[in-house]
């Protein structure tokens, strides 16, 4: 028997030998319990419903320290009187008050219990203050090493920046550091030296000059919002603004940068109204028309903070100048202004409970990539960078990290889910139905924290058919599926190896010139064929790969 192999994707194919769950290569990950306190809804942290912060802190740049307090207010979901609130070597708490009494409080690890005296009535609305100081973890490779960032700009005055999704805002300020509780909105206080400017999430309600010298920026944030979402921005900054004529009316867009960039920033800064006519045709209306659009200049290279994504990609397109798919139409755009901006559609607006599945803010961040391409260059060139980023896919390890510890996936979610959403598009076969489908996801689940069961189910009911083995395959295994098919009698047979039990994704091919919709399973099926000399090819916009058996 003659075989021959084809490889219709830009990775490496793994192959039927693999063992059954296709799991290869991964790991056995021990997790300890600060791993759970950082991960879970504790019972510390079930009982109570967090409703508003006011964040006031000093940031101090001679020492790198941060104090002030953080007031909380929140809803009594049901009695108890022990609350959880986190925050992170070596920053400590100093004091909590409520009702006018200094409470007492134990350390574990990273999380703080404290005790509380009055009465927890079910439905009452509480507030309790903490007091807290010190100097925050510095951030080594942000944003990917969470912390703050303390820099210099080139005329020596200090710049610095938080960044911490992944280890989390309790790295440098107090809260309930769970996912699956957004505040309601926000008032973020920061007092610096006089010759610098603070930028926050929201908008910037006044700013105070003390007796001191120093002066203190108020940010008042009017939607939910997450907490590794909450930033501080300080430097040197100078600042430009424009109103984008968009979907809900008048959105204000504010840029923030150092004072020598200014020009540069005012010419790449332009992507930014592109981006927005763009993505509010894909996704809907921005999800922050009351708190504005602010993209601001940080000392690393970028992240997508609430109404205030951060900027450090040099002034240049690509990614760092460089095209992450290598098909040069990465090269057209600024590729953190697009990607990070992105995420206020995916992560902002709609948010993930738990980081395991972070792939809902990713992935589809990702695919907003080149659906930006395909705006502005045709499908055609859409679908030629989606393609493109699948080089870089590993498939080393399932997307979806464990639960319940703070544990997130393989940084496949990034292209491979960016292709897995673009081969659910090729099974919709409609384009505005699919355009329908993504604005849908925005306006059903918004402002709305979710899971992965929420959005699969969602799309399965959107597209019309049952597509949990697709997530299955693509979501919790490392195999990319093979659609394995021979020609005999006029028939051509065809199955799907290589993948979870039951899959069974249709796919398009051309058959003898001629396009088809297959709808494989696991085991084989066969449909009659005419020519002698039979071809099938199977659309490379789907992600899966091809093994021919001829006799």
């Amino acid at each position: 028997m003659k075989k021959q192999f084809s490889i219709i994707f830009i990775t490496f194919l793994f192959f039927n030998g693999i063992n059954a769950q296709g799991l290869l290569n991964k790991s056995v990950q021990i997790f300890t319990r600060q791993d759970t306190l950082r991960g879970s809804i504790t019972k510390e942290r079930a009982w109570w419903d967090v409703k508003y912060y006011h964040l006031n802190i000093k940031v101090n740049p001679a020492d790198s320290t941060i104090t002030g307090s953080n007031t909380i207010k929140y809803q009594v979901v049901q009695e108890y009187t022990s609350m959880q609130i986190d925050l992170q070597n070596p920053m400590e708490i100093n004091k909590v008050i409520q009702d006018g009494k200094v409470l007492k409080y134990k350390r574990e690890e990273n999380a703080f219990f404290i005790e509380l005296i009055a009465p927890q009535t079910k439905g009452a609305l509480k507030e309790i203050t903490i007091f807290y100081g010190g100097k925050p973890k510095v951030a080594v490779n942000p944003p990917w090493d969470g912390g703050i960032t303390w820099k210099k700009d080139s005329n020596g005055n200090p710049f610095i920046a938080s960044s911490c999704q992944g280890l989390g805002a309790s790295v440098w300020w107090p809260n309930k550091d769970h996912m699956y509780d957004e505040v309601d909105n926000m008032l973020i206080s920061v007092n610096v030296p006089k010759n610098l400017t603070d930028v926050s999430n929201g908008r910037l309600l006044s700013v105070k000059q003390l007796k001191d010298g120093t002066k203190t920026y108020n940010w008042y944030i009017s939607n939910p919002i997450n907490n590794y979402g909450v930033n501080i921005n300080i430097g040197d900054y100078v600042s430009f603004s424009e109103k984008y004529k968009g979907e809900k009316g008048d959105l204000d867009c504010s840029y923030y940068v150092l004072r020598d960039n200014l020009a540069k920033a005012k010419k790449q800064f332009q992507d930014v109204p592109k981006m927005l006519k763009a993505f509010e045709h894909w996704f809907g209306p921005y999800p922050f028309y009351e708190d504005s659009y602010k993209l601001v200049e940080a000392p690393y290279l970028g992240m997508e903070h609430q109404s205030s994504v951060t900027y450090g990609n040099g002034f240049q397109n690509g990614y760092r100048g460089r095209d992450l798919s290598g098909t040069g139409w990465g090269l057209k755009f600024d590729f953190i202004i697009i990607h990070e901006s992105g995420h206020e559609w995916f992560a902002n607006n709609i948010t993930y409970k738990d980081i395991a599945d972070m792939w809902i803010h990713e992935s589809f961040t990702n695919y907003s990539e080149s659906l930006f391409v395909e705006y502005y260059y045709g499908k055609e060139a859409g679908f030629e960078y989606v393609l493109g980023t699948r080089k870089g896919i590993k498939n080393d390890k399932p997307i979806i990290g464990n639960y319940n510890v703070n544990n997130e996936g393989s940084g496949d979610m990034y292209p491979k889910g960016g292709n897995m959403l673009h081969t659910l598009r090729q099974i919709v076969n409609d384009d505005e139905k699919w355009r329908g489908i993504l604005r849908s996801l925005n306006s059903t689940f918004y402002h709305q924290t979710v899971t992965t069961k929420q959005i699969e189910d969602y799309l399965s009911q959107q597209v019309g058919i049952d597509l949990s083995t697709v997530f299955n395959q693509y979501l919790r295994d490392t195999r990319i599926p093979t659609l394995e098919y021979f020609f005999k009698d006029n028939q051509v047979g065809y199955r799907w190896t290589n993948c979870v039990s039951g899959f069974n994704m249709p796919v398009k091919v051309t058959l003898n010139g001629k396009e088809e919709l297959l709808q494989p399973e696991t085991e084989w099926k066969s449909i009659p064929v005419i020519s002698k000399n039979s071809k099938l090819e199977i659309d490379k916009n789907f992600y899966v790969a091809s093994f021919n058996i001829t006799e």
